[in-house]
């Protein structure tokens, strides 16, 4: 199957599965998939750190399977092994909560931990061809299902569990959040310069190109420099213009007045995270000096481009309003410090490569901890001095 045909996985759905070593977890995948995707042994501890797998997975459709190592592992690895499960919580839409025999202290911790994070979970009792279930407690019973992974028994019941337990909006929210409808014309300006693979477009345009014309849009793509040229050629304003965030100034001088102004990254935070919050972050850009401390995250693992966006434009502009002495830190992909309190500000990307449960984790350790956070559309506008005239 080829990469346009396979269903991103950050718009999958993320099931994460937790348990003690040799309680069954990769077993149970095999068995709900009805294939072997993930190794089984009798040896504890045989997943050693979180295993991701793209499946489609009756009803639900496309997921995302996380296979975590067992959070009773032991000694200097095993406690490595413990981390790497522990970090999972963040990418998590929903979990299974993978129990054979009675509840240990771990057991009810993980549950405790999923409660708190507001993780939708199931408790999945295993090995029911070997012994019959354990009595659970009253909060964990009534999230409880018991299946044998080697009879098949009970898993059409957990696949319906799993099915009802998953958010009725998952994967349908409206990217454009109402900014235009069946019939509007839409202008897409894309340049294709160094971030842009040659031959293909970014995943924020594919996917917003397939939104509009899932919602029936007509889509009249150019680049910055053809932009006069796709205005004239339309009979009427587009009802609706979104830009590379890199072009807003460009693109806010010559739109028509009539025409709502967004960017792909706006649209990437909007559908992955907390616009509102990202739009109350940028404010604290008034407030950056030259003895501030920024991070920039990206969800892509790159080599360093000429004229990178994150790792030097907007860096540039924020020395140019802020002074030469700010300092300027770049993470990207999973890594993401634990403590941001040194931070004045983090400014994020779209997210496009992160599901929204992994960013909006992001964006509540960065409430928690005092930090705002914006995102790079949102910045850029604010930075250029347009973020009035962006809609979202």
């Amino acid at each position: 199957m080829s990469g346009l045909q396979e269903t991103p996985a950050a718009q999958r759905l993320h099931i994460a599965l937790y348990g003690r070593r040799n309680a069954g977890k990769s077993s149970l995948i095999n068995a709900l998939t009805g294939q072997s995707v993930a190794l089984v042994s009798p040896v504890a501890g045989t997943t050693a750190d979180p295993v991701k797998k793209a499946m489609e997975l009756h009803p639900i459709g496309p997921v995302l399977f996380i296979d975590t190592a067992g959070y009773d592992d032991e000694g200097e690895l095993g406690q490595l092994r413990v981390e790497a499960t522990q970090d999972t919580l963040s990418r998590a839409d929903v979990a299974l909560l993978v129990m054979a025999g009675a509840p240990t202290q771990e057991d009810l911790e993980w549950a405790r931990q999923l409660r708190e994070k507001n993780i939708p979970f199931l408790v999945v009792q295993t090995k029911g061809d070997l012994e019959p279930a354990a009595e659970l407690p009253p909060e964990l019973a009534q999230r409880a299902v018991a299946v044998s992974a080697a009879t098949g028994a009970g898993i059409e019941a957990l696949r319906a569990a799993l099915t009802a337990l998953v958010p009725e909006d998952f994967g349908r929210q409206d990217l454009t959040r109402g900014l235009c409808k069946r019939g509007d014309v839409v202008l897409l300006v894309m340049p294709q310069d160094i971030q842009a693979p040659k031959g293909r477009l970014i995943l924020p345009q594919v996917r917003t190109i397939r939104h509009l014309l899932d919602t029936k849009c007509t889509v009249v793509s150019c680049t910055a420099d053809g932009l006069d040229g796709a205005l004239a050629a339309l009979s009427a304003p587009p009802r609706l213009i979104i830009t590379d965030s890199q072009c807003f100034p460009l693109v806010a001088e010559k739109k028509p007045q009539e025409s709502l102004l967004t960017s792909f990254s706006i649209l990437m935070a909007a559908d992955k995270g907390d616009i509102n919050a990202f739009a109350q972050g940028a404010k604290a850009i008034g407030g950056l000096t030259q003895h501030s401390r920024v991070l920039i995250a990206e969800a892509c693992t790159h080599a360093p481009l000429e004229e990178d966006i994150g790792r030097v434009k907007i860096p540039r502009l924020l020395r140019k309003r802020a002074g030469e002495g700010l300092r300027v830190d770049v993470v990207a992909g999973s890594d993401f410090p634990r403590d941001l309190t040194g931070y004045d500000l983090v400014i994020h990307c779209g997210g496009c490569m992160f599901n929204r449960a992994y960013v909006l984790s992001r964006l509540s350790q960065a409430q928690k901890q005092g930090v705002p956070m914006t995102n790079y559309g949102v910045a850029i506008a604010y930075l250029t001095g347009i973020l009035d005239q962006v809609s979202w």
